[in-house]
């Protein structure tokens, strides 16, 4: 991003970006939220962030790792007992709606791995080493990944047991772990499946993202003010009885 702060902390519409993302859980049915962040970000995420919007649902703040998955791996170890699902979101995904959390969660009951997802647009190419290109896959089976992946409780957790057991011995193989359903298709026999999005889902991660971010928080903004505007009642004038 070039920015001095992490992209989650900056500022879109005077809010800092992880506020959106947790706002859209904070007002869904989920139960517990736990935030993983930076090491030495813990006490300023519960100031800055958690109490300054009285985000009641944030009931831990724990510290991430080196790579995506040990962070998230701490989230996970970080969940209360008892909980049924566990939905993994990127902090710098702002715009999740709360329709498609309500599908996700039906999906995930169905199939017990399920993640958000969108078709490609455009043609993949899969090129070599060299920079040519080796294959050209099927552009109607290609889906870009986006969050929130989400996994039975118990499955996830259990993955992710396996992999901090096996973690080193699949790093010499050349195993590249790219996001938590890679770890449930490798360390699991479930499938895991692919329940459609939105396109507006974006994770912001270069400059123009931002300028994007704040043109579809504009138009949500709008889409609101006209459903409420559509939605008053007309006041019919007062007329005195005779």
């Amino acid at each position: 991003m070039g920015a001095d702060v992490p992209k989650q902390y900056m500022e879109l519409y005077g809010h800092p970006l992880i506020y959106y993302a947790l706002k859209a859980f904070e007002d869904s049915f989920v139960d517990e939220i736990v935030l993983v962040c930076g090491a030495g970000d813990e006490e300023m995420c519960r100031r800055e962030i958690v109490d300054k919007y009285a985000l009641k649902k944030v009931k831990k703040i724990v510290c991430g790792g080196r790579e995506r998955y040990h962070s998230v791996m701490n989230g996970v170890k970080a969940v209360s007992a008892g909980a049924d699902f566990i939905f993994i979101h990127d902090g710098a995904r702002p715009f999740i709606g709360g329709h498609v959390l309500e599908g996700v969660l039906e999906d995930v009951k169905k199939y017990g791995a399920s993640i958000v997802s969108v078709p490609a647009k455009d043609t993949v190419k899969i090129a070599d080493e060299n920079g040519f290109v080796k294959a050209t896959p099927y552009r109607k089976s290609v889906w870009q990944m986006q969050t929130p992946q989400v996994f039975d409780a118990a499955l996830i957790k259990k993955a992710y047991e396996i992999l901090e057991k096996e973690e080193e011995a699949l790093l010499e193989k050349g195993v590249e772990i790219s996001d938590d359903a890679m770890i449930v298709e490798l360390l699991t026999d479930t499938k895991v499946h692919l329940f459609k999005g939105e396109y507006t889902n974006i994770k912001i991660t270069t400059p123009e993202d931002m300028a994007y971010a704040e043109w579809i928080l504009k138009e949500n903004n709008k889409m609101q003010k006209e459903v409420l505007i559509k939605g008053e009642k007309k006041r019919r004038p007062f007329k005195k009885k005779d």
